[in-house]
């Protein structure tokens, strides 16, 4: 996550370990740890063990530390000191929480850093692996194979498994179910995405349904404001600097934190209630102009004056009539006429189109009473996300509207199933 500075996850190839002087010898260590919360308990749940590096009372970036570690084929031994450095100062504290540990799968598979030295480094240190999540990024070995005969030890030894990094570079999904890891952290960038594209967070959204039907709980992670957090609370853990920053578990207070959770949840839930209660009045006045236009319609009036106030009302953009057998009468009648719109599209006029096929036609016979709503398609005049509201009117015609919902409520716009 970029608010933290992480350790680069690296492969060690080297063949022995360097003769050069210890690396662990030349620097100055110690643990910080950033708490992980459940929305849903609304309190701390776990910390990430992360470290701080100081060389001649200077600090020093980790990225820089595994480097020069890299460079000497030090990077096991390097691995295993830090890990016992997290914990132990971790085994003072006496919370019933998990211990995310960010490590190697590269290091672990070398027979000098093996997974049995990591089981008795927790046993050493009072620490029930069951305890302990290794942090891993499922594309950090160019063997796959040997990672997932990794994750298996790790499991037996009692460890539970978290994928880092989930969504970026070549993960997929297939090597998710694979791996079956309790927990998927989500890499920072789709959180900050989805804050300023409501594509991109409908997106995060389905990643996080996906992710959990394949049975692995969501971290989010890098949250670092309150629309950030509004957004993340669909996530099973939260990590971020708005709750609390690493520290010391000394200085830590786990109370403070998770207030600042509950804060942001009571803060959530009444920003959503108001936005229900916006939505509400919209669909109010969206349901009163579709029956002043069906109205209008019984009276015979042409169809683009009948639909003129309708095609007024925000992300309504087009309205059309079909006639019992689905087949559209006329053109669209359109909220912007875009005779300038300087794309060729075959698809822009469709007079004489068939749309039985379509779920809004559907919907119009099964529920002639209603005004109902469709699932969001693309829709073919303008290739753009849209939703078909649907009712039959006297006679067995069938009058649908178009609407943008991405253009509604920063697109988070969600319709009922009638209206």
């Amino acid at each position: 996550m970029s608010s933290v500075v992480r350790l680069p996850r690296r492969i060690y190839r080297g063949a022995e370990i360097s003769k050069t002087p210890k690396i662990i010898d030349d620097y100055d260590f110690s643990s910080v740890y950033q708490p992980i919360l459940s929305p849903t308990h609304r309190k701390l749940v776990g910390y990430e063990a992360l470290v701080r590096v100081r060389k001649n009372n200077e600090s020093v970036s980790p990225f820089t530390l595994f480097e020069q570690a890299e460079k000497n084929n030090q990077t096991p031994e390097l691995d295993r000191h830090l890990l016992q450095l997290h914990l132990d100062n971790f085994a003072a504290s006496s919370q019933a929480v998990w211990l995310f540990l960010n490590i190697n799968p590269g290091t672990c598979i070398h027979p000098e850093a093996s997974l049995e030295k990591l089981a008795l480094q927790c046993k050493r240190s009072g620490i029930d692996p069951e305890k302990v999540v290794l942090e891993l990024v499922e594309t950090a070995s160019d063997n796959p194979a040997a990672l997932l005969e990794f994750i298996l030890k790790a499991k037996a030894h009692g460890f539970q498994i978290a994928i880092d990094d989930f969504g970026m570079g070549d993960s997929n999904f297939e090597r998710l179910w694979r791996i079956n890891p309790l927990i998927v952290k989500l890499d920072r960038s789709l959180l900050v995405n989805a804050e300023n594209n409501s594509r991109a967070r409908m997106l995060l959204e389905s990643l996080v349904k996906m992710i959990r039907e394949s049975g692995s709980l969501v971290l989010l992670e890098g949250i670092e404001n309150h629309t950030q957090a509004h957004i993340a609370l669909q996530a099973d853990l939260l990590q971020g600097f708005l709750f609390a920053r690493p520290s010391n578990l000394k200085q830590h207070e786990p109370e403070l934190t998770e207030q600042a959770l509950k804060r942001i949840i009571a803060d959530s839930s009444e920003s959503s209630a108001q936005d229900i209660r916006d939505q509400e009045s919209y669909f109010r006045l969206l349901r009163f102009e579709i029956l002043e236009a069906c109205h209008s319609l019984s009276r015979e009036l042409p169809f683009s004056t009948a639909c003129n106030k309708l095609l007024e009302v925000d992300g309504v953009k087009r309205c059309f009539l079909l006639n019992p057998q689905g087949i559209q009468q006329g053109n669209l009648a359109r909220a912007n006429p875009d005779i300038h719109r300087g794309k060729f599209n075959p698809l822009y006029h469709s007079a004489g189109a068939q749309w039985t096929h379509r779920e809004y036609f559907r919907n119009a016979l099964e529920r002639p009473q209603h005004i109902s709503s469709c699932r969001p398609y693309v829709g073919l005049p303008d290739a753009k996300r849209t939703v078909t509201l649907s009712t039959m009117l006297p006679g067995q015609q069938v009058l649908c509207v178009d609407i943008h919902p991405d253009e509604m409520f920063g697109g988070q716009l969600e319709f009922p199933a009638t209206l």
